[in-house]
Order: structure tokens, then C-alpha cells, then sequence
């Protein structure tokens, strides 16, 4: 395997303030994820540089590197050396996506955040279709590769997931998973994101009344390396999915969960032995004389019974574990990262 030689600064151009002399009408934070794409940094930073030069709004773009183990932040400290816009985040290890997302939304300064992948297959050209749609009223703009997502084995899987997700959330759209995304700062302000909740940052920020809207991109080819993300993906993202309907639905009142769920499995446990009870009794009466009605013939009742007892407990307690860190995620106290160092204003 080989490896492209290390940026060096002279061949990382140098874009100049965006039309000096004027007044910005904003700023518009990137927050970029970074884990081992040592080829992708620089050309995606050339990229994102050329699609915001004529805009008219000012930028900064927030590299936040996931513990990579390759060369990714030392040509992100080249890039930064060279472009004042270019702010760094070095995470002590790899703590996964949602929390690299987080450690940039709470150091973005712009009223208005991008986020996009730096695999290169998000074309930053399409940046101001992003802004229009915000300029437009809407809180959160999320993009639909609607030419899908390359081979069949990859392509099925995110359709069967978006499907899911749009029947159970009731949400029109198509590509939920897509990182090219456009946020108001008050969204992100409202909503706590840990785990793998980033793909469902639409859903959540739905439920607090936020306006959203779709707009159709491309879905280019990864240009180096591999891709990261397996069909595990879409396993965490289904058991996030319980996570979402439950936080949406009844993260503020999670009794009204618990107490039907209590009553259905207390009803049809208390039918079941109701029935054995009474068709016990009826034996003793010599009406139901096959011994098999006896009931201390049937052990699979006491089975029954145990299992949907331990069954409610494993899930109530897994709904009060989310609650949990929902709360100490939301109070600042046990963030899901730790920042090694920050590089930038």
C-alpha cells in the first residue's frame, strides 16, 4: 500500500478574506469530521475554499480529527497554517462520529453549520444550495443522494433503513443517514447528540417544532481509501431508532410508556393464569378429568410468567438508562469526548 507524500504549505493556496472590504452578512461554521483521510483533507479543504469564495458570507471551517492513526492531522496543521479560516480539534482517540460532531457544534461560532463527510464523496459545490434553503426559513436542510449509494449490497440496506425510519417517525424524508447538512445554530443549541443520535438529528429537531427541508445532491465516488461503515451501521441505527421514538414520544413522560407496556403484560399474564387457575379448579371439580389440567403439570406457566417479568424489567430499565444520559449528556458534566488539543482561534 502507498501513501501520497505529506502536504506541505506551498501547495496549499491561500484564499484571501472573502470581499474585502465589506460587510459579512454572517457566519457559517463547517464542522468536519476527520478519521484516517490523510488523501481526502487536503483536496476537500481546496474544494470546500473555491465553492465559498463568491459568497458573500464569512467562514470558518472546523477540522475535527477522531483519533486518526495515519497522517490526517499533520496535514490538517498544514492546512491551518496556511488558512487563518481553518480551526483544529484533536480528539484523544477515536470516539466515534456523534462525538466528534459534538466536540465541533460547541465550538462553532456561525449562526448557520455545515457538516459534510471528508471522504470527498459530498461535492462542496452544492454549498449554496445549502445556504439558499436556509435563507429561505427553513432551521435544518438535509441532502437526498437520490441517485443512491453505489453497489446494490450498499444501496438496498439505506433504502430498507430511510424506509423504516419514515414509516415509524413520519418524516418525508429520503436519506436521513446523509451527512451534508445545513443547520441553524438554535437547532443544535436545543439538542443533545451521543452515541450514533447524529443520523437522527432531523427526527429530533422535527420534534421540537423545527421546520426541515430536502434537497437532492450527488453521491460521488470515494477517491482514496475504504469505506468505514458496514452493515453494523444499520443494526445501531435500527436499536437507535427505539432510542429516537422513545426520547420524541415520551422522553418527558416515560411513565406513560412504562405504565401501558405494565398493563398489557399485567393483563394478559393475569388471563393466562386466570385460565389455568380456573381450569385447574374444574379439574379438582372432575369436569376437565386429563390430569394435564392439573396445574402443577404445567412448569412452562411459571416460565411464561418469569420471562415476561424479567423482560419488562431488562426494558425498563434500558429506558431509564437513556433517560439517564440524556441528562448528564444535557447538563455538561459527561461529555462522550475528550479534546487532546485545539488548534485556531
Amino acid at each position: 500500500m502507498t501513501t501520497s507524500p505529506t502536504t506541505t504549505q506551498s501547495e496549499i493556496k491561500i484564499h484571501p478574506a472573502i470581499f474585502s472590504g465589506t460587510t459579512p452578512r454572517r457566519l457559517v461554521s463547517f464542522v468536519l469530521p476527520v478519521f484516517n483521510e490523510q488523501d481526502s483533507v487536503a483536496p476537500l479543504h481546496r474544494q470546500i475554499a473555491e465553492a465559498i469564495e463568491p459568497l458573500p458570507d464569512e467562514f470558518e471551517l472546523i477540522f475535527v480529527d477522531d483519533g486518526s492513526s495515519d497522517e490526517s492531522f499533520a496535514r490538517l496543521e498544514a492546512i491551518r497554517r496556511a488558512d487563518p479560516r481553518v480551526r483544529l480539534i484533536q480528539l484523544r482517540r477515536n470516539f466515534g462520529k456523534a462525538a466528534a460532531y459534538s466536540a465541533g457544534f460547541e465550538a462553532a461560532r456561525g449562526e448557520i453549520v455545515l457538516t459534510l463527510d471528508t471522504d470527498l464523496q459530498d461535492d462542496p459545490s452544492e454549498i449554496p444550495l445549502f445556504l439558499d434553503k436556509i435563507d429561505r426559513g427553513y432551521d435544518l436542510v438535509v441532502g437526498w443522494k437520490h441517485q443512491g449509494k453505489g453497489k446494490l449490497e450498499r444501496s438496498l440496506p439505506s433504502r430498507f433503513f430511510n424506509a423504516v425510519v419514515r414509516r415509524f417517525t413520519n418524516i418525508p424524508l429520503h436519506d436521513f443517514n446523509c451527512p451534508f447538512k445545513a443547520y441553524r445554530k438554535a437547532v443544535l443549541q436545543e439538542i443533545q447528540v451521543y452515541g450514533e443520535l447524529h443520523r437522527y438529528i432531523p427526527v429530533l429537531a422535527v420534534a421540537r417544532g423545527f421546520s426541515v427541508a430536502e434537497i437532492k445532491i450527488k453521491n460521488l465516488p470515494r477517491r482514496f481509501g475504504q469505506t468505514k461503515y458496514g452493515f453494523e451501521r444499520y443494526l445501531r441505527g435500527m436499536l437507535d431508532l427505539l432510542t429516537v421514538i422513545f426520547i420524541t414520544r415520551f422522553g418527558k413522560r416515560p411513565m406513560h410508556l412504562l405504565a401501558t407496556g405494565g398493563i398489557l403484560a399485567c393483563s394478559l399474564g393475569s388471563a393466562i393464569l386466570l385460565f389455568f387457575v380456573a381450569a385447574h379448579f374444574l379439574h379438582v371439580g372432575g369436569v376437565l378429568p386429563d390430569p394435564s389440567w392439573n396445574i402443577h403439570e404445567r412448569p412452562s406457566l411459571s416460565m411464561a410468567i418469569l420471562l415476561v417479568i424479567v423482560g419488562i424489567q431488562f426494558f425498563s430499565l434500558g429506558l431509564l438508562a437513556e433517560l439517564f444520559v440524556i441528562g448528564t449528556s444535557s447538563n455538561g458534566r459527561d461529555k462522550a469526548y475528550s479534546i487532546k488539543q485545539t488548534l485556531g482561534d
